[in-house]
């Protein structure tokens, strides 16, 4: 007798989607397969729009609005959106276009960066569009009502660009890093909270940093683990999880250069991922 699969385990063999403004998707991306190893993924890297951070609102729910278009073409069963910056402007137009549709965003980790805070001051890192939405300044006035702990907030600028080039490491990217950090540190921050996909893969240069500044250990928060969580939980609210021994596969798209991603994957994943260049 052969094996004929249900139209529920059909479904879980969807693919996810992921995207970003470039390779901070990168950073949720290996969340998500720690967390969902069986899970087909396609990632997609808008590189040549990058960054997001500089844009409108109308022009990031554009990109949002497209790049999931391209997904669900590929018949995705959930699509996370990997990028602070898209979820404050864009994921609110993404639901309402598809209301049927598992999307899971990011947003700086505000709540865990309070309640690992012994200072009452959290630091926050993220573009200055983030940082200028509504849904950031909400969550902030929230979390510092409730639990009396207050912000240092700091536009990045450039800092995603550095990243997109793999300068994690660089004098550069370290001159600029010190410019952001170091104000946050000196002020009583012993939490930062990482507001942008792309920086947790210069996590190590602000610790170096902080070490320099001679600051009490600090807690960084990066909240694509958190992210993770919460798409396994609607994938196996949904009956959507797929539940295999063998794992799944990954497939990578960019609107920029295959040879640049290539080597972001390399570096920060040590993967090799196919990847196809498209002008989604």
């Amino acid at each position: 007798m052969s094996f004929s699969p249900t139209p529920d385990q059909e479904a879980a063999e969807a693919p996810i989607g992921l995207f970003d403004s470039g390779v901070g998707a990168l950073s949720v991306l290996r969340h998500v397969q720690a967390r969902l190893p069986s899970e087909h993924l396609l990632c997609f890297c808008d590189s040549s729009h990058a960054p997001y951070g500089g844009k409108s609102d109308e022009q990031i729910i554009e990109r949002t609005l497209a790049i999931a278009d391209f997904l669900l073409q590929k018949k995705v069963k959930a699509i996370v959106v990997a990028c602070n910056t898209a979820t404050a402007a864009a994921i609110e137009a993404l639901r309402q276009r598809h209301p049927e549709l598992i999307v899971v965003g990011v947003e700086p980790g505000l709540k865990p960066a309070a309640v690992f805070s012994k200072s009452g001051i959290g630091g926050v890192l993220a573009t200055a569009s983030t940082l200028a939405s509504s849904r950031f300044i909400a969550l902030r006035d929230h979390i510092t009502s409730s639990t009396g702990v207050r912000f240092l907030t700091q536009a990045c600028v450039g800092l995603v660009e550095q990243i997109e080039k793999g300068e994690l490491e660089t004098p550069e990217t370290i001159a600029m890093l010190e410019r952001y950090v170091t104000p946050i540190l000196r002020g009583g921050a012993d939490t930062i909270a990482l507001g942008c996909t792309h920086y947790p893969f210069v996590q190590p240069a602000i610790e170096a940093i902080a070490q320099r500044e001679g600051a009490e250990p600090i807690t960084i928060i990066d909240t694509g683990e958190a992210v993770s969580r919460q798409l396994e939980r609607l994938l196996q609210q949904r009956g959507l999880q797929r539940f295999e021994t063998r794992p799944g596969s990954l497939q990578a798209f960019t609107t920029g250069s295959e040879t640049q991603l290539e080597h972001a994957f390399s570096v920060l994943l040590k993967q090799s991922p196919l990847i196809t260049a498209v002008t989604a």
